[in-house]
């Protein structure tokens, strides 16, 4: 991990949808652009619908990588974007969700529905666990995710997340705050990969 540049690529988890307000789009279109312009390679679920495709597309147009992974079953539904870099097709959701995993050295998450959520929680959990000290970062556009973070409070308040089990995770209410945000989190602890620690199935 370079000192000057801590953190090579993205995971951007988001939604196949545009959400009720433009801003959601225009958040990922900015974001992809800062990416681009500083070097991060974007790591995201392939396709070309939503916000995904918007935060892809906006890395492709500003000069930037992009690596695509999909399984097979969703390549009908959500056509892949032409001009990646890197397409990864895969049998199933576990297998992406690994790779994903493995060629990130952050996670975003940006709004999005119950597969954002899901894929957000899973990097949560297992950094909890000890497996990576990846950073990961919610991006709170229009306080979106307010109502995880009420619900982790109230797990914290009724005992279920224990000291010594504290959940690592940051929130950025603007985008401009996504890269500074992780870099500093990564020069701070560093990236940890166990990689044989996660189970194989999950």
């Amino acid at each position: 991990m370079s000192a000057t540049k801590p953190i090579k690529s993205i995971c951007v988890y988001c939604g196949s949808g545009f959400g009720d307000d433009p801003v959601f789009a225009e958040n990922a279109a900015s974001l992809g652009r800062s990416m681009a312009e500083q070097g991060i390679n974007l790591v995201y679920g392939g396709g070309n619908v939503g916000l995904m495709g918007t935060v892809a597309q906006s890395v492709l147009d500003h000069g930037g990588y992009v690596t695509g992974i999909i399984p097979d079953f969703l390549k009908s539904r959500e056509r892949l974007l032409d001009e990646v870099q890197e397409t990864i097709v895969v049998p199933d959701m576990h297998t992406r969700k690994r790779l994903m995993f493995e060629k990130a050295d952050a996670f975003v998450a940006m709004p999005g529905g119950i597969g954002t959520l899901e894929e957000l929680v899973e990097q949560m959990t297992w950094s909890q666990l000890g497996r990576h000290t990846k950073p990961i970062l919610m991006l709170s556009t229009k306080g979106f995710w307010k109502p995880l973070l009420t619900l982790i409070a109230h797990m914290r308040d009724q005992g279920f997340i224990r000291p010594g089990l504290e959940l690592n995770y940051l929130v950025a209410e603007r985008v401009e705050d996504v890269i500074p945000m992780v870099e500093a989190a990564a020069r701070r602890v560093g990236i940890v990969e166990n990689a044989d620690l996660i189970e194989t199935k999950f």
